[in-house]
């Protein structure tokens, strides 16, 4: 933030920037004092009113001229902009950009080590770090989504009150497992994503149930994932021998057979995994998942680098942090490519880059028009301006390594996953890559949860957190009134070490996660 805009109602980010964000609600004839980079000396005049998060021409541009926000193109205008004139989608395309992705020329030195952080989290029997400890019924197949819904509503009726190690029972139900090609892409991505979910360390026990004759068989997850039941409890084994418990609907002799069998299964695992408590862990063996929805022109000023400082702090103390939705990236990636630990690493995300287009053309779509009508609303003009919002997130130090969606993440610092923008297919992929903890900037407003990971939803702004204040951990927004940035972002990271502890999420205080796991389909339904 400029000192000669610290005070003023708009923002500039950048000296090179043709325009300023609004902080607050600027109504036509507004003073705008703006003198600094590229701003008009003494200030201006806002023409017209400028809404929270939207930017204003803080110079004449010129047709065709670049706009520039955080100091990058974010577009081009499409016709004479005047100063005080408000720039969004009637005045601006986004064309084209041509980057210099300059592979790993600028990899930042390691920070100085945190080494004295530790949260309370529950130790099992593989070593990994679980947040949570629940008991989980994951579903092969739609087809048997509503038997495994039967399942956890038996454990409504009090049946966990003397358990109270025990989070909860969530049902893992989606919408696919079949008329895919046995051992394509999409069944192994499905597969990938389901074993994460069972192996996950915020899984104490799993049952995994099926129909019986759909694609996606039980047996292929036991036998290619290396399943492994009442994980870090005793008795709990590991290799392919492992008792892994697997059920389907047509062999137990239907829908009820197999929902009292089940009951009674889930029933006898109760005394085990509650007999999970939680230790002192070293804060490097969490895994942050980074996310951001119903973003707005604030999120990327306020929200996301607070993220991006908790993110460099985590990755200081030898924890992980996972930047996903590589639709999202489009337009920054050569800001990462720049961080990249090797040109290896660097050449990886571009390829990313290439398959977005390569997928998105193939239904007819851009990859360059992301922006949903929110986050238009809230200010967001085009993906690049959007992407540079959101890279944010991903703080300053080394990208350490790239990952496909729902593999599992095993280097430490800060790494990216290829994710959908959408927001639940996204944390679903990170979480079953391993991310123990999440954080999920908003500038329009989110009620997402998510179980069995708790997830901290952070607001840009706050007449926002104001409305939400049920479904917000924490006021980013306060940075447009004065807060630091670096402030926010230790609030970030004591409220992850917090969370990761047991202390509930506004959104698992509501009970809200069940509906939100969401694995994403990549191939055909044949």
């Amino acid at each position: 933030m400029n000192s000669e805009s610290a005070f003023s109602p708009c923002l500039r980010l950048h000296d090179d920037d043709n325009i300023v964000v609004a902080r607050v609600e600027v109504p036509a004839g507004t003073s705008i004092p703006d003198g600094a980079g590229q701003g008009t000396p003494g200030g201006f005049t806002a023409s017209e009113t400028i809404g929270l998060g939207h930017k204003v021409a803080s110079r004449p541009i010129a047709v065709g001229e670049p706009i520039r926000k955080y100091g990058q193109v974010i577009g081009y205008s499409t016709e004479p902009i005047a100063t005080g004139q408000w720039v969004h989608v009637h005045n601006v395309e986004p064309g084209d950009l041509d980057l210099d992705y300059a592979f790993s020329a600028d990899v930042p030195a390691p920070p100085d080590p945190i080494t004295d952080r530790t949260f309370q989290g529950y130790r099992r029997a593989d070593g990994k770090a679980g947040t949570r400890n629940y008991l989980g019924i994951v579903s092969t197949v739609n087809c048997s989504a509503t038997a495994s819904k039967y399942v956890a509503r038996a454990f409504d009726e009090g049946l966990l009150e003397d358990y109270p190690n025990i989070d909860g029972i969530v049902p893992l139900v989606h919408q696919g497992g079949c008329a895919m090609q046995f051992g394509g892409d999409d069944h192994q991505q499905l597969a990938r994503t389901l074993a994460g979910f069972a192996k996950h360390p915020n899984i104490g026990g799993y049952l995994v149930l099926g129909l019986g004759c759909e694609t996606g068989q039980g047996s292929f997850l036991v036998d290619n994932h290396g399943l492994v039941q009442l994980q870090g409890l005793e008795g709990a084994t590991d290799g392919p021998d492992a008792a892994s418990l697997v059920m389907n609907i047509q062999d137990e002799g239907g829908v009820r057979k197999t929902v009292d069998r089940a009951v009674g299964v889930l029933k006898d695992m109760l005394p085990e995994v509650n007999r999970a408590s939680r230790t002192k862990i070293p804060v490097s063996e969490l895994i942050l998942g980074t996310e951001c929805g119903g973003s707005d022109g604030n999120s990327g000023v306020t929200a996301n680098p607070a993220v991006g400082v908790a993110s460099d702090l985590l990755v200081a103390a030898g924890a992980t942090s996972i930047l996903g939705e590589t639709p999202e990236i489009y337009g920054g990636e050569h800001l990462l490519t720049r961080r990249a630990q090797s040109r290896e690493v660097g050449e990886k995300l571009v390829a990313l880059i290439d398959w977005w287009k390569d997928y998105a053309a193939k239904f007819g779509a851009e990859i360059n028009n992301n922006p949903s009508v929110g986050n238009k609303k809230g200010g967001l003009t085009t993906i690049y301006e959007k992407s540079l919002g959101a890279i944010a997130k991903g703080g300053s130090t080394a990208l350490q390594q790239v990952y496909r969606y729902a593999e599992p993440v095993t280097t430490r610092g800060f790494v990216v996953m290829d994710t959908p923008g959408y927001d639940p297919a996204s944390i679903t992929g990170m979480v079953a890559g391993g991310a123990n903890v999440l954080v999920f900037t908003t500038g329009r407003g989110s009620c997402f949860g998510c179980k069995p990971v708790p997830c901290i939803k952070i607001s840009s702004n706050s007449p926002m957190f104001d409305r939400m204040s049920d479904d917000m951990d924490i006021n980013a927004g306060r940075i447009l009134e004065g807060a630091s940035v670096a402030d926010v972002g230790q609030e970030i990271f004591d409220e992850i070490i917090a969370v990761a502890s047991g202390k509930q999420t506004k959104s698992e205080s509501q009970g809200i996660g069940e509906e939100e796991f969401c694995p994403w389909p990549i191939g055909p339904m044949l």
